[in-house]
């Protein structure tokens, strides 16, 4: 299975995520901006994902310092960075959460330190970034092994849009205890909404699945209902770009009517997402913001026009699913249960 993305000193590896399943390629970014765009087209997506080529676009920041910057000169740079990657996409905390942890790092790095070196700012930052892969990974086995326990015996479940292996630097979140489970080797049938309009359900989710060698059906859409009552699957389980402090998710459009299809055919309905995923600073899921992308994304398909082109569209990339239709929110602590407002915090420490 091809990495998410990989850094060796002055490069993030990225796999263009918007050329799958037709062409698996790779690309070298060097510079912040090369990386804002990434995020901003969605060449990487997934909140934890994000949050890590976030954090890896810091190190870039810190290549870019002259050898002789001193600490003031750094700090002020990699602050301009910060605020220029956080621009790059709206909703997903992990993206702020990442880049305040480098911009943290640096400066306690700094204030530590009696002679201030560039180079060792750089050494620092690498650490710091490496440690956010490196725990990403660990949670998204956590994530697994407490989704996993959640799932019981079941043989079949649902997704929405993509919180696997490509989403992470790990084996995912909402598919996190199907990579597990096969692992010990049990078979987990996953069907895969499609997507729209960027069908990521279809072009990635089915895609790195069919490549793991696991069962995966893909659907539209549309189908999820009908699925559901033909009783094809036990439970929905899906990933979160913020969990707001109340409980409210935003994750990819579509998500809030999933979630009210399975509360109408009595399915179980969870979330995974690690614990950098849930911002006590938003209140409830009003506070979120909600990023809008271009009317082509609905309008174009494949690069062909399938409405016409001066028809008014309205693409909200995320929805906002309330508390109380999710039966769960698993995180890499344990499985939180309503009520959210003290259960998280409970279990997180918020």
């Amino acid at each position: 299975m091809i990495e998410t993305l990989s850094y060796q000193t002055g490069v993030l590896d990225l796999l263009d995520q918007t050329l799958l399943p037709g062409e698996t390629r790779v690309l070298s970014l060097t510079t912040v901006e090369q990386v804002h765009e990434a995020i901003r087209s969605l060449r990487v997506r997934g909140a934890p994902a994000i949050g890590g080529a976030a954090a890896y676009g810091m190190c870039l920041a810190g290549e870019a310092l002259p050898p002789d910057a001193d600490s003031a000169q750094a700090l002020a740079a990699l602050l301009e960075a910060r605020d220029y990657l956080a621009g790059a996409r709206p909703t997903a905390v992990n993206l702020f959460w990442a880049l305040d942890r480098m911009l943290g790092a640096a400066e306690a790095f700094a204030a530590a330190e009696r002679t201030f070196s560039a180079g060792d700012l750089r050494a620092e930052l690498r650490r710091e970034a490496d440690a956010i892969r490196t725990e990403d990974a660990d949670m998204c086995r956590a994530i697994g092994a407490h989704g996993l326990e959640l799932l019981g015996g079941a043989v079949a479940v649902m997704t929405h849009c993509n919180a696997g292996r490509l989403a992470t630097m790990g084996i995912g979140t909402a598919l996190a205890p199907v990579y597990l489970a096969a692992e010990g080797g049990r078979r987990i049938h996953v069907y895969a909404n499609e997507t729209r309009p960027l069908l990521q359900g279809a072009r990635i989710t089915s895609w790195e699945l069919s490549e793991a060698g696991l069962p995966v059906t893909l659907i539209t859409d549309s189908m999820a209902a009908h699925v559901m009552r033909q009783g094809r699957v036990e439970a929905v389980i899906v990933g979160a770009d913020r969990v707001a402090a109340n409980g409210d998710v935003a994750n990819k459009i579509g998500t809030y009517g999933l979630a009210l299809l399975a509360k109408a055919h009595d399915l179980p309905f969870y979330v995974a997402a690690p614990s950098s995923t849930v911002d006590f600073g938003t209140p409830t899921g009003a506070e979120i913001r909600i990023e809008e992308r271009l009317p082509d994304e609905v309008r174009r398909l494949a690069g062909r026009a399938i409405a016409p082109s001066g028809v008014e569209v309205l693409n909200p990339a995320f929805d906002v699913t309330p508390a109380a239709l999710i039966s769960g929110i698993v995180t890499e602590r344990g499985v939180a249960l309503a009520p959210y407002e003290s259960s998280l915090p409970r279990l997180l420490g918020g």
